[in-house]
Parts: structure tokens; C-alpha cells; sequence
């Protein structure tokens, strides 16, 4: 039996956590990311000026809840859309952005646009979000056309949206297509860190789906993993998994974080927001602190868990 079809009747259970929000108001809020050191940053990919975007890298003090501006991305006079980040074991930013691709941003703020052209020649297409492996590789969702010069576009209604995995030698594959709109990523592993299975939100049709990972890097048997449930608006965006395997996904427009066991299927708890449109969210370093960003107030918000977060790979050993 599936696991699809073993959870399909399972109940869900409601959680109601403590939420604490920390800071509001941003020109929008989503890529929560704590680097090697425990600094918090995160993305406002919702910036304009002058008709031109001008999306925003920021850095947190959480406990004041300052905002700084790191770094305002832009290209040949074309401003981002940052929308995804992780960290590397030096501190350095890997920024999936949905006009310039995939950006790397080091602790002074300067920024070095990383590929525009896959490891096929074809140009790169904006991206979303992103998740490292503990060895080293930046798997990538591209829900956007072609990057700038080229026009803005988002396959909403049309299944353009792409997979790459960005190896630690820095080649830029493009390991799946034909997607609506890929968004959340993340990545299991066994438990010698191997990379063991990969998790993609294509966020309209609500699923989640999961692909194998093989021992040289490529994916196979791709497959439904999840679902998400249907009686609520909107659909999957950012995830993390916890030290038990159980993935949290933001269900953008529902008011909920989904929980999904290391089985997948259909979510087996529902923790709610005092919010409605979640767009991702992050473990703090050896702890159940998550922080959430979320689009209806530009907020980012915390409450505790019911376990610690898994390990990331810029906490990691280099396996």
C-alpha cells in the first residue's frame, strides 16, 4: 500500500503553539535563515522603485527585532526578487532569486550572480527556494521564465517550472522540468549524511512530490509523496524537517503549518497561525524555536516545537 493511500484516512491533529511576532512591516517577508554563528537573516522580495524591483537581504536581531539591508541583489541595472536562502560553512548566503537566478552574498553584503546558463547552455531560469545536502550540493526550485534581460514571467498557469541541483563543484544541472510553479524544497538523508531523497511543493496542485537520490547525485522514481489538505485556499510554499524526519510545510493562504511524517501522504497535524498566508519557515541551530515568515503583515514570527529542528548543512562536518 502507498503511503498516500496508508494515511488517507488518519485524523489530523490540531496544535495551537504560542506565537510571538518579531518584527512587521517589511517590504515582504520569506528565506528565513540562520548562518554558522546563529545570525538571522531573511528576504523582502517584494521591494519596487521606480517600477523596477529592488528586493532586499536582510539581517535581524532577534531580539530587538532591527532590520539591516545586507544587500539590495541587482544585475546589469535589474534588481532581484530574492526569495530563498541558505548558508554555507564559510557564512556565505546562497540566494535563490526569481530574476537573477541563483546569487551568493558573503557577510559585507557583495554579491556574485553565479550561472546564467545551465550545464545544457540553456539560460537559467528565475529561482524560488533552495536547500544545501550535506554534501555540499544547492538542490533549487525555478517557478520563473528566463532570467533578466529577459521578461518576468511565473509558471502559475503554465508548467515551465524547473528542478537544479547546483553541485559543489558549481555546475547547475537541471535535473526536472514541466512543473506548476515549484516552490518549498528540502532534503532527507540517511544516516551516514548521505543525500537520500528530495521533497518539492509544487504549490497549486498542492502536492508535494519525491524523488530518489541516487549515489552520483541524479534523481529517480519521482512520485506523489504528499498532499496537502484540499479544504483550505492557496498551497505548499517553505519547509524544514525536524531531528524526527517529520516535515513542517507552510501552506501559503490556509492559516496552517502542515506536518507531514517521515511516511508522507497526508498532513498528520496542523499547527495554526495567527495568520493566513505562511510563506516559509526555519529551525534555529539545535533547537524547536521555528521561525516563520508570512505575507499578510510581512511579519516574522516564532513559537516553540515539539522537537528540535534537523541539522543544516552549514552546522554540519563537510562529509
Amino acid at each position: 500500500m502507498s503511503s498516500m493511500a496508508a494515511s488517507k484516512h488518519q485524523e489530523v491533529q490540531l496544535v495551537e503553539p504560542q506565537f510571538s511576532k518579531i518584527v512587521e512591516g517589511l517590504r515582504g517577508a520569506e528565506g528565513p535563515v540562520f548562518d554558522n554563528h546563529g545570525q538571522f537573516f531573511m528576504v523582502a522580495p517584494e521591494v519596487e522603485k521606480d517600477g523596477k524591483y529592488a528586493g532586499q537581504i536582510l539581517k535581524v536581531d532577534l531580539e530587538t527585532g532591527k532590520t539591516t539591508i545586507l544587500c539590495e541583489p541587482s544585475v546589469d541595472g535589474f534588481g532581484g526578487i530574492p526569495a530563498g536562502c541558505q548558508c554555507d560553512h564559510e557564512g556565505n548566503l546562497w540566494v535563490a532569486d526569481m530574476r537573477l537566478g541563483i546569487i551568493k552574498v558573503t557577510q559585507k553584503g557583495e554579491m556574485t550572480q553565479i550561472c546564467t546558463k545551465d550545464s545544457e547552455g540553456r539560460t537559467m531560469q528565475g529561482c524560488n527556494d533552495c536547500a544545501f545536502d550535506y554534501h555540499g550540493n544547492l538542490w533549487v526550485t525555478a517557478p520563473a521564465g528566463e532570467i533578466a534581460p529577459h521578461p518576468y514571467r511565473r509558471s502559475n498557469e503554465e508548467a515551465f517550472g524547473s528542478v537544479y541541483c547546483l553541485t559543489k563543484a558549481g555546475q547547475a544541472i537541471r535535473v526536472d522540468t514541466g512543473i506548476l510553479f515549484p516552490n518549498g524544497i528540502a532534503v532527507s538523508h540517511l544516516d551516514d549524511g548521505r543525500p537520500k531523497q528530495l521533497i518539492v511543493a509544487e504549490t497549486f496542485t498542492k502536492l508535494l512530490w519525491s524523488y530518489d537520490i541516487n549515489n552520483d547525485g541524479q534523481l529517480q522514481n519521482k512520485t506523489i509523496w504528499g498532499r496537502l489538505s484540499g479544504d483550505h485556499e492557496g498551497g505548499a510554499d517553505g519547509m524544514d524537517f525536524d531531528d524526527d524526519g517529520n516535515l513542517l510545510v507552510a501552506h501559503w493562504g490556509s492559516g496552517f503549518i502542515e506536518v507531514f511524517s517521515p511516511a508522507g501522504g497526508t498532513s498528520a497535524k496542523r499547527i495554526k497561525c495567527p495568520f493566513k498566508k505562511a510563506s516559509n519557515l526555519h529551525f534555529a541551530q539545535k533547537s524547536n524555536t521555528v521561525y516563520v515568515t508570512e505575507h499578510d503583515s510581512h511579519a516574522l514570527w516564532k513559537f516553540e516545537w515539539e522537537r528540535n529542528g534537523k541539522l543544516q548543512f552549514c552546522d554540519t562536518l563537510i562529509f
